[in-house]
């Protein structure tokens, strides 16, 4: 009788490219390259559908009335948005992701999870083919994609989130509990700003804090978010990546 082989550790990546349509914007128009640009239409009922890392120093950025942003940042140029070359650019990214990986799950045009978990000679190839993939896009695509690996969804998309702009965090083996635990409890992706206040006013700030408590007591006092924030504060995250998934 066979016996089965070692049980590789989980790795996951979260894939999220950099300020998408404003980057989309600067492969059509390089003169846009390192000057404040918002994406989006003019006008009171204007909304900003993304801001350039130059016109966010001045506190503009997304779903923010075009109005506001112009008045924060007048010097920022406007740019129409253009979905088609949006949906076009996002299903190369997201092809080649299908290159490196079958198991690849899409959350919007600009951001997919894929599921690195046995690549390379060792199993633990993750963060070379990351870098590779993160090198095509800029090569193929022209456009910058941060990333992280982690063992967890939870932990890779926050983790990918703090790699901006451009930038790849991996996270050890085993460590997902103790890379968010000196985050706040904000970054994780289910708080929400009241379900933060709530746990603010309950003193816990951070993720570690969180980790801290009685998980019976989170459950008791925050319900279905309580759960959810006893187990992901603790590094414990066994959805899946789902194929074809969104």
């Amino acid at each position: 009788m066979s016996q089965a082989g070692p049980v590789l550790p989980r790795r996951i990546a979260h894939f999220d490219l950099d300020s998408f349509f404003v980057a989309v914007e600067r492969v059509k128009d390089p003169s846009l390259v390192g000057k404040p640009v918002l994406v989006g239409h003019r006008g009171r009922r204007g909304v900003v559908a993304t801001a350039s890392y130059e016109a966010r120093v001045f506190g503009c950025r997304s779903a923010q009335p075009m109005v506001q942003a112009l008045r924060l940042c007048p010097q920022a140029l406007v740019v129409s948005p253009d979905f088609e070359a949006y949906l076009d650019f996002s299903r190369k990214f997201h092809a080649l992701l299908g290159e490196l990986t079958p198991i690849v799950e899409s959350g919007g045009l600009d951001e997919a999870f894929a599921d690195l978990t046995g690549i390379g000679r060792d199993g633990l190839g993750g963060r070379a083919a990351a870098e590779a993939l993160r090198a095509r896009v800029h090569t193929e695509l022209g456009i910058a994609v941060s990333a992280c690996i982690a063992g967890s969804r939870t932990a890779a998309k926050v983790g990918s989130d703090r790699a901006k702009p451009d930038g790849l965090i991996e996270v050890p083996v085993g460590g997902d509990a103790a890379f968010l635990a000196p985050l706040p409890v904000r970054e994780l992706p289910f708080v929400g700003p009241k379900f933060a206040q709530a746990l603010a006013l309950a003193g816990i700030r951070t993720v570690g804090e969180a980790a801290a408590q009685d998980p019976r007591w989170l459950a008791a006092q925050f319900g279905a978010g309580g759960v959810m924030l006893a187990d992901r504060a603790r590094g414990i995250d066994p959805a899946p990546v789902q194929a074809g998934g969104r």
